[in-house]
């Protein structure tokens, strides 16, 4: 059964000459969101991107008295700016971000400010894989990557449930040993 939480695949029948058994694939808006938790994992990220560089002027505030002042200054542009947005894209993110597994093609929409829309259409699928890193090890998150024979690149969902990524990579691979095709 396809991951499309619980809606049927909307891929129109038709002919073509993509390689994918007939059906004309159509670029629409997938209909799974990523996982709550990648909320916090993408604010844990944003804040020790930010975090990082606030640190590092404070401390240099405290040991060099003479530019104490400019430092300081840096320091709060860089809090002013960046906690803002270390709260505030994670859940733009979210809303944003979503993706989808037909019988036929694998849908997903990233972006912050431009947005990207992605079709792979099993027969072009080459492999697929998961990636763990340790934030999203904390948070039971996994990104699975699918690669296709597209200039564009692979097409990644990032902020799984690592359940549930294993289980659609499991799935993926089976669909795309399924499919006729040479993935080129």
């Amino acid at each position: 059964m396809p991951a499309t939480g619980g809606r049927p695949a909307h891929d129109d029948p038709g002919s073509d000459d993509s390689g994918n058994g007939g059906a004309v694939l159509r670029l629409r808006p997938p209909v799974n969101r990523v996982d709550p938790r990648a909320k916090r994992w993408w604010w844990t990220q944003t804040l020790a991107i930010t975090g990082a560089p606030l640190v590092v002027l404070v401390v240099l505030a405290l040991a060099l008295p003479p530019a104490r002042g400019w430092l300081l200054v840096a320091a709060a542009a860089v809090a002013a700016a960046g906690l803002p947005l270390g709260i505030l894209l994670p859940l733009w993110w979210y809303r944003v971000h979503r993706w989808e597994v037909t019988d036929s093609a694998v849908y997903t929409r990233t972006g912050y400010f431009w947005q990207e829309w992605r079709v792979a259409p099993m027969s072009r699928i080459q492999t697929v894989d998961t990636q763990r890193g340790p934030l999203e090890q904390l948070f039971g998150l996994a990104t699975v990557t699918v690669s296709t024979a597209s200039a564009k690149g692979a097409v990644t969902i990032q902020g799984l449930d690592h359940q549930l990524a294993a289980d659609l990579v499991q799935q993926l691979t089976e669909t795309t040993q399924a499919t006729p095709g040479d993935a080129t």
